[in-house]
């Protein structure tokens, strides 16, 4: 076995097998794959049909003991084709994002901001966590991710308290629609101020033709444009607003009693923690790697892109509310150091602990009370995970 490690190990580029030690990673872990489990999420109400869901896909589900609701199975097994999969029983999404998910402590009534949240699997499990209260605001910079996430919902019938924003996350400050009902009425009107009815695919040539205008041109991600509303379930609060109404500006100390119970940001990264991901580059080259992962120019530029969005993240929470920070990358820029920054520059910020991971099979991190998953020590993709509070001061 350990020849077999040491034979694998070396098939890695000598760039990448110093990238880790700097680290302080261990290369074995690339080699872990066949063994770590794939994850399913089963939907609540359908518990009485695991049996009918292990006949079908020839397989026993495996009952995650620390993470309510999940399950695992081989990695080998494929669910796409399952009657369960495709009428929306169960979906595919990893324990560690489920944890990051469970540190958030979501309860009825919340509303959520997912700040960076294609593809959708932590969306969908929000959503379910919520159940019929509270609201989850789904904001990306890519629409074609995000229209992913639509997909997701609408397939898993998660979407009715949900609305999706095409947005830079470093710069979105739509607020909860339950504060619209109290706020103050806007003086100002958009052009066009339509009334939004409820939601369908099918929108006017004109919509149309505007939002292919502006996502042609980029203003979208300029800051210069409202985000683009590309979904909303019939309960999100927005069916009934104005377009003017739903784009309403609020001051940085408004959001202290207006902004979200509980935000997640999960931000991009170098995603040098998933082992398929990395393993992808024996297929694409290892100067893809070189470019993606190694990249010191590609480094800062990603380390300052996760701090801003974190930053964000945290000035559209309200005070006493919670915010994970994760990242599926296992290297110390771009965590704990974000992470270290954050909190030197906000000084209303507070590190929390996270009581269920008491429980959880990872480790700590470099800095307390934060949370590291890898595939030896968790049996799941690596995950970085920080959580902390909004201090009203």
């Amino acid at each position: 076995m350990e020849e077999e490690e040491a034979a694998s190990n070396s098939a890695l580029p000598e760039a990448f097998l110093d990238f880790l030690k700097q680290n302080g990673l261990d290369p074995s872990i690339y080699t872990a794959s066949h063994s770590t489990p794939r994850y399913i999420r089963l939907k609540p109400g359908c518990e009485a049909q695991i049996e009918a869901i292990e006949a079908e896909i020839k397989c026993k589900l495996e009952k995650v003991e620390w993470l309510p609701g999940f399950y695992s199975l081989p990695p080998d097994i494929q669910i796409a084709n399952s009657n369960a999969y495709r009428e929306g029983k169960i979906y595919g999404i990893d324990a560690a994002s489920g944890a990051a998910v469970s540190a958030l402590n979501i309860s009825a009534g919340d509303h959520v901001l997912d700040l960076c949240a294609a593809p959708g699997a932590k969306l969908c499990l929000i959503s379910d966590l919520l159940g019929d209260s509270g609201s989850v605001t789904g904001v990306d910079v890519s629409r074609h991710r995000l229209t992913a996430c639509r997909t997701m919902l609408q397939k898993y019938a998660l979407g009715n308290h949900c609305r999706l924003f095409v947005a830079d996350g470093t710069t979105f400050s739509l607020i909860p629609m339950r504060i619209l009902a109290e706020s103050k009425p806007c003086e100002c009107e958009l052009e066009e101020d339509v009334t939004f009815k409820e939601w369908t695919s099918r929108r006017p040539w004109k919509e149309r033709k505007e939002a292919a205008k502006i996502r042609k041109s980029g203003a979208v991600l300029s800051g210069s444009q409202h985000p683009e509303l590309i979904y909303y379930g019939c309960h999100s609060g927005v069916i009934g607003l104005k377009k003017s109404e739903l784009h309403q500006a609020f001051c940085d100390i408004e959001f202290l009693s207006c902004g979200y119970d509980k935000v997640l940001v999960d931000a991009e990264c170098t995603h040098d923690g998933s082992i398929k991901h990395v393993q992808k580059f024996e297929h694409w080259g290892w100067d893809t790697l070189q470019r993606r992962v190694l990249n010191a120019d590609r480094g800062d530029s990603l380390t300052a892109l996760q701090l801003k969005l974190l930053t964000n993240g945290f000035r559209l929470l309200k005070a006493g509310g919670l915010l994970v920070y994760s990242t599926c990358s296992l290297t110390v820029a771009q965590n704990e150091d974000v992470v270290e920054q954050f909190l030197e520059e906000n000084p209303s910020a507070e590190l929390q602990a996270i009581d269920a991971a008491e429980n959880w099979p990872c480790k700590k991190g470099r800095l307390p009370k934060t949370l590291r998953f890898d595939p030896l020590t968790s049996n799941t993709s690596g995950l970085f995970v920080a959580k902390f509070t909004k201090l009203a001061i």
